[in-house]
């Protein structure tokens, strides 16, 4: 009985935690929600289960410590809320397709950024084949 006690007294005090959280994240002036969608160059079509991985980076173009990692849905969609004003390194991983890169400066608000996954090339080699 103690500690069904605990717990329901407990509990109001983690929510009222747990919602200053949010707020606080939700209204940080100098951070970002970044909406990403992951489609096909060639056909539009979205990529499921693709990784989109967010790397902070400094002024001299090196990654920081840490970084995020999103999933895609089955729309090609994912979201990150609370990125920090500043630049992002984003690579994107889906199989069968040529693993995406580039940096992009989080300065807004809202920013929505369409990825673009192309086929993988073929690979050449200064070895010639015996």
């Amino acid at each position: 009985m103690n500690v069904m006690r605990f717990v329901g007294r407990s509990l109001p005090i983690l929510l009222l935690v747990f919602l200053a959280a949010t707020f606080a994240s939700a209204g940080d002036e100098n951070s970002s929600i970044v909406n990403f969608t992951v489609v096909r160059d060639y056909n539009g079509k979205p990529v499921r289960n693709a990784s989109v991985i967010l790397h902070t980076v400094d002024n001299g173009g090196k990654q920081k410590k840490g970084s995020a990692q999103l999933k895609t849905d089955a729309e090609g969609k994912t979201t990150y809320p609370g990125l920090p004003y500043g630049k992002v390194r984003v690579q994107v991983i889906a199989p069968g397709l040529q693993t995406f890169g580039q940096d992009y400066d989080v300065k807004d608000k809202t920013m929505d950024i369409e990825i673009k996954m192309r086929r993988p090339t073929d690979q050449y080699s200064i070895y010639k084949d015996k």
